[in-house]
């Protein structure tokens, strides 16, 4: 039996609805986040409206390169990374596109997002002082750039000048202070140094502990892990610059790729992501500060104490990235 050219296009046109609405059901992130962090947020997402959530988890570099890549051919619809510096440099490759939202604007500070909306912060972390109870006295503390006095010299431990973190905090301070008034800082952490760099900020922290050091540079977070494992570490943080710019904070944040097969359903995932209800996950999971300001940290981060943060934009961290890697390798950071 013939069937009308009329009756198959509607048919056509019905599977192709249908196709469009069943993947829509579904958004893929690529996320250099640890799985345990990020899945609880997504879950409660699947639960609230049935969309589900598959996340692909690698290190930023190479989802970055997998996204420019796979071209219009994209898998991805999100990359979720860490810091500023990673945004930027994902804005910079092309492989994010921008969009407006009243709802991201009115729940993220301006700070905190890209200026051309390439991406959105979504949990944030102050990267502080850390020194020991035991040897520091509170008072002795004063500033990040104090670290380079002399009466730090054999006491100090930072991490690798590799790791983006301490690019970023760098590259802030270079938009401060200008570039010869920041090497001069970065030497004298440098010659500070009680003992080779560490390859991560928990490691830091045994060190202060252990009594390698006194004093340390760490991102907040991974002070509340090893304190939550060790309640009576002899270890606590400091809110450095409180007479002047503040404490450097920096977050993990998120940005819709170019090629996204489900924007509108990503979309509408980020802009829940800065919602309370999602921001309270977010930030009591991973002890981080709610990007968010309407949402209170955690009774452990808030048992922290309360601090005045830069209010540097943090896409700094990024327009002066490559200054500060250049200028962390002439100090002799490494």
């Amino acid at each position: 039996m013939l069937v009308p050219q009329r009756l198959l296009t509607a048919l056509a046109l019905t599977l192709i609805g249908s196709t469009a609405a069943q993947a829509a059901d579904e958004v893929v992130v690529y996320s250099s986040r640890i799985d345990e962090l990020i899945k609880p947020v997504f879950d409660a997402y699947t639960a609230k409206t049935g969309v589900k959530i598959k996340f692909i988890t690698d290190k930023e570099a190479p989802l970055m390169q997998r996204i420019k890549a796979e071209g219009e051919n994209a898998t991805a619809d999100l990359l979720l990374t860490v810091d500023a510096g990673n945004l930027w440099q994902a804005e910079q490759m092309g492989i994010l596109q921008p969009f407006t939202s009243k709802t991201i604007d009115a729940n993220i500070p301006l700070q905190y997002r890209s200026s051309s909306h390439a991406w959105t912060g979504l949990s944030l972390r102050a990267r502080t002082i850390a020194y020991s109870t035991e040897r520091v006295k509170p008072g002795e503390l004063t500033t990040y750039e104090a670290l380079a006095d002399k009466n730090w010299e054999g006491r100090l431990c930072l991490r690798t000048a590799k790791k983006v973190y301490n690019q970023s905090l760098t590259a802030t301070m270079i938009e401060v202070h200008g570039a010869e008034k920041t090497e001069k800082i970065l030497k004298g952490w440098v010659n500070n140094l009680s003992t080779d760099v560490f390859s991560d900020d928990v490691a830091v922290l045994e060190a202060i502990n252990a009594g390698q050091c006194d004093v340390g540079i760490v991102n907040t977070y991974y002070y509340g892990r090893l304190h939550k494992q060790k309640p009576e570490l002899p270890v606590k943080l400091f809110w450095p610059n409180q007479a002047d710019r503040g404490v450097h904070v920096n977050l993990s944040g998120i940005g819709l790729t170019k090629h996204a097969p489900h924007p509108e359903a990503a979309k509408a995932l980020v802009e829940w992501m800065t919602t309370p209800e999602a921001q309270k996950i977010f930030a009591d999971v991973n002890q981080e500060f709610p990007a968010n300001p309407a949402v209170k940290p955690s009774e452990e981060v808030a048992a922290w104490g309360e601090f005045v943060a830069d209010t540097l934009p943090v896409e700094v961290a990024g327009k002066r990235q490559a200054e500060a890697i250049r200028m962390m390798d002439r100090a002799g950071w490494n």
